[in-house]
């Protein structure tokens, strides 16, 4: 099964930047659509943005305007640019598949925090 790998993450002052990146140990592209996905203590993971094969894209409302997910199948490689961050992006980041039935095992995420 290919396994996911997030990175990228850190601390960052509000209204600051961020790239998070996915890398697969297999094709990126045999994952359709991929999300991101975001989870803080004591809550569920929740999704936050997708990404087809064809280029469909979704955003939850909270981060749309200020997320941008994007991925390079030949680096096998998706991305999350988060601008604007606020306090109450902090949170550990992952990638998956989307929905439920197409995830794979989880990896260990990044952690994205967000502190002036």
């Amino acid at each position: 099964q290919v396994q996911l790998v997030e990175s990228g993450g850190g601390l960052v002052q509000p209204g600051g930047s961020l790239r998070l990146s996915c890398t697969a140990s297999g094709s990126i592209f045999s994952i359709n659509p991929m999300a991101w996905y975001r989870q803080t203590p004591g809550n569920e993971r929740e999704f936050i943005a997708t990404l087809s094969n064809g280029g469909a894209i979704y955003y939850v409302d909270s981060v749309k305007g200020r997320f941008t997910i994007s991925k390079d199948n030949a680096k096998n490689t998706m991305y999350l640019q988060m601008n604007s961050l606020r306090p109450e992006d902090m949170a550990v980041y992952y990638c998956n598949g989307f929905p439920r039935d197409r995830w794979l095992n989880w990896g260990q995420g990044t952690q994205v925090t967000v502190s002036s």
